[in-house]
């Protein structure tokens, strides 16, 4: 494993994370004895940069990783969001950008997590309600006292981003980024190097597809989120799928997995991507990617394997990010 500094001065980080939303039943059913099994896996293997959420599980996450890291949590560097949180129809909360609610949002992560502080505190999902301005000086307050190392942004503009610095430096911008989604390369990655802001991967493996688990919508559970995307809709997960059975190609010449390649092109792109799965084996195999080196020419061979245009579907985060900053 490999490790490098998080944003400009934060603490060391392996170069691969472990998201830690799989843990919970939103790709379908998980075991907790299995999560378990998983999240030390990560650890185990040289992980050091765990990732989760408040609204993952309902804070289910949050308490596993409590309760199973709470004596290794010198060993590891421990991120988790706030203000995702959405009503019956979708839509989400107003009101979660505010420092009144980031403080109780905190409290109850904290005591979840068995812990006294978190390492980097993200806002999951810009609040339209409230100035970014705002919320990041009530970040910059919680960095001062010492209960948050740093803070971060989730699924937001290069404009958010830069209006956010301003108030009080950004550690780290999490948003999706994969061969199956190179949006953030226009605008965010650039903004992320020009600031030394940390460019956070999820969904790093495009959702399951460059992981091989999902060869056809029949292969997702009746509870799975994926269902309704329209990237594993009929017509277009085949030819997602085939894209990906590509990448698997180019791979195996390597003699690396297809997820060990992904990851390794991301690190390589100065991504930290934070892979999630429900299997130890598959957190081990991940965190090897961390010790994977090619030669670039390979790197730029999977670039022309999987073209910008060439996935059927839009991602969820297309629109969102469309319809940021709009004021």
């Amino acid at each position: 494993m490999r490790y490098r500094t998080l944003g400009t001065d934060g603490p060391q980080v392996s170069v691969v994370g472990f998201g830690a939303m799989n843990l919970t039943p939103v790709y379908g059913g998980v075991e907790e004895d299995d999560a378990a099994e998983t999240l030390l896996a990560a650890l185990d293997a040289g992980v050091t940069f765990v990732d989760t959420a408040d609204i993952y599980g309902a804070g289910s996450s949050e308490a596993l990783i409590g309760r199973m890291l709470e004596k290794r949590r010198d060993e590891y560097v421990l991120a988790t969001k706030f203000g995702g949180n959405q009503d019956a129809e979708g839509i989400l909360v107003p009101g979660m950008g505010r420092p009144e609610y980031i403080r109780r949002a905190l409290d109850a992560s904290l005591a979840r997590l068995r812990t006294d502080h978190v390492d980097l505190y993200y806002l999951h999902r810009l609040d339209p309600s409230t100035p970014i301005e705002e919320t990041a000086g009530a970040l910059g307050e919680l960095v001062a006292e010492g209960k948050i190392g740093g803070y971060g942004l989730s699924e937001v503009s290069a404009r958010t981003l830069r209006r956010a610095h301003a108030v009080h430096p950004v550690t780290a911008l999490q948003t999706e980024y994969s061969p199956f989604q190179r949006a953030p390369e226009r605008e965010l990655i650039p903004a992320c190097a020009e600031l030394g802001v940390a460019f956070v991967a999820y969904s790093p493996l495009g959702r399951g597809l460059l992981g091989g688990q999902v060869r056809g919508f029949d292969d997702l559970e009746a509870g799975d989120w994926r269902r309704g995307n329209p990237r594993f809709q009929a017509g277009n997960v085949e030819r997602n799928v085939s894209l990906a059975d590509r990448v698997a190609t180019l791979a195996a010449e390597q003699g690396v997995t297809t997820a060990q390649l992904v990851l390794a092109w991301l690190v390589h792109r100065g991504a930290l991507p934070i892979p999630g799965t429900r299997k130890a084996a598959n957190a081990r195999a991940n965190a090897a990617a961390g010790g994977v080196t090619l030669d670039a020419a390979v790197f730029e061979r999977l670039e022309e394997t999987v073209p910008p245009d060439a996935v059927a579907g839009a991602q969820g985060s297309d629109a969102y990010l469309a319809n940021l900053d709009t004021e």
